[in-house]
């Protein structure tokens, strides 16, 4: 049984708190008010980074503002909206500043305070989260006691449901509307969820697009997508059809909980250095003091996050991946500088956080080889090792980019089959 942690409005909450200076963390904050986290400054993408040579997404009326309350809602507003668009239909619409960096903050929190009941979680997006509930039975006892420990540890008050796949749980969730769990069992748990409408797909990256050309050709619940059958969606939508297809059955991939590591930071009030060379003055002073943590001696740094508190408000997040493990402090400084320079605004607190390690810094062969032709064979040894460690080094960067699932091998199953799907299948690769 999977269980479904949602949190409504989670960006827009703690951005709203953020603006708020000492505002609590609650719906309070957004009790029928018209709020949308407003346009994040430099057109920040979803991989990260900002396009270089193209005009920001967040100029002019064309910006796409982030989520919204439930007033804003009522009158027609939703995320990823226009800007102009949204203030013709709401008027009234406040935009609060985003706040990446005090979300992912308050997000690691609650996440932190799931796994401390014995949850392996899987975070789906910020507000949902999934964990598998049976293993957890031996703990707290029934399913209704362990979604109620869910519940008790979290800061926001939270919609909780239960059901057999990832995507009915996320379904229950969102159609909760007390602090009473949903839960959905069988062949209960099906007919239910043929009922919801087709707007449950925009919740999932591969079906996101579907919803509007399917509202568009008349079919409104999953119960429909699934009598169009799959083959009728795989022909019409591709990938993401047979995909659709599967949710609406009820079938879904298994969970993928995080593993849970080691998280090192420092932080910085940078004060009258809030930009130019004094800036990059403190991030070399973060730099030198998190290389010098006892932690993280041995080891190198994969990836980092470098993150701000804007003094207009707001935060800044930007996550780098180097292309080498590195444990130069000059060298992590220069590629950070880099991204440091897309500062929206001027800083009030500078942090770094590794959030990826590397190998051990260094392996060092045999020195002297006295047989000439132990060298030769030595030499192409040490050959055959650099091409595998830059493979490996190539792979690690990958699978930090991209997730685990980034790099894959393809084992050939059935060479003579008609099929392209079935003649390969392919297999993660073991790190």
């Amino acid at each position: 049984m999977v269980a479904c942690v949602y949190l409504p409005h989670f960006e827009l909450v703690v951005a709203a708190a953020g603006a708020q200076r000492g505002a609590s963390l609650g719906r309070q904050t957004l009790a029928g008010r018209a709020l949308a986290v407003a346009p994040i400054p430099g057109g920040e993408r979803p991989g990260g980074g900002t396009a270089r040579g193209r005009r920001p997404a967040w100029v002019g009326a064309a910006a796409r503002i982030g989520e919204v309350s439930g007033a804003a809602e009522a009158q027609g507003v939703r995320r990823g909206m226009a800007l102009g668009e949204a203030l013709a239909r709401c008027p009234e619409l406040a935009l609060v500043p985003a706040d990446p960096l005090g979300v992912a903050e308050a997000w690691e929190r609650e996440l932190g305070v799931l796994e401390s009941i014995g949850a392996a979680v899987e975070p789906a997006s910020p507000g949902v989260a999934y964990f598998e509930a049976r293993p957890l039975r031996a703990v707290h006892g029934p399913l209704a006691a362990t979604l109620e420990a869910a519940a008790s540890v979290l800061e926001q008050r939270a919609r909780i449901g239960a059901a057999p796949t990832r995507f009915c749980a996320l379904a229950a969730a969102l159609a909760v509307r007390s602090r009473r769990p949903l839960v959905l069992e069988g062949e209960h748990a099906r007919r239910w969820l043929g009922a919801q409408p087709v707007e449950l797909l925009s919740r999932r990256a591969e079906t996101a697009a579907l919803r509007e050309p399917l509202e568009r050709l008349g079919v409104y619940t999953l119960r429909e997508v699934r009598r169009l059958g799959r083959a009728a969606m795989s022909d019409r939508f591709g990938a993401a059809g047979a995909i659709a297809h599967g949710l609406a059955e009820g079938d879904d991939t298994q969970l993928h909980p995080r593993r849970v590591g080691e998280r090192l930071e420092e932080s910085l009030e940078v004060g009258e250095a809030n930009s130019g060379v004094a800036l990059a003055r403190v991030l070399g002073v973060l730099v030198n003091r998190l290389l010098a943590r006892g932690e993280l001696r041995g080891r190198s740094v994969r990836a980092v996050v470098l993150s701000a508190q804007l003094l207009p408000g707001g935060g800044w997040r930007e996550r780098v991946v180097f292309r080498q493990a590195l444990c130069d402090p000059e060298r992590i400084r220069l590629a950070l500088s880099v991204r440091l320079a897309m500062l929206p605004a001027p800083a009030a607190m500078l942090r770094l956080c590794v959030e990826g390690f590397g190998p051990a810094p260094a392996e060092q062969g045999s020195l002297l080889e006295r047989d000439p032709g132990a060298q030769a064979q030595g030499r192409a040894g040490a050959r055959g090792r650099s091409q595998e460690l830059r493979l490996r080094e190539a792979l690690a960067q990958a699978r930090a980019l991209a997730g685990a699932e980034a790099a894959l091998r393809a084992h050939l199953v059935d060479p003579d089959s008609r099929v392209p799907e079935r003649r390969v299948v392919l297999a993660p690769i073991p790190e």
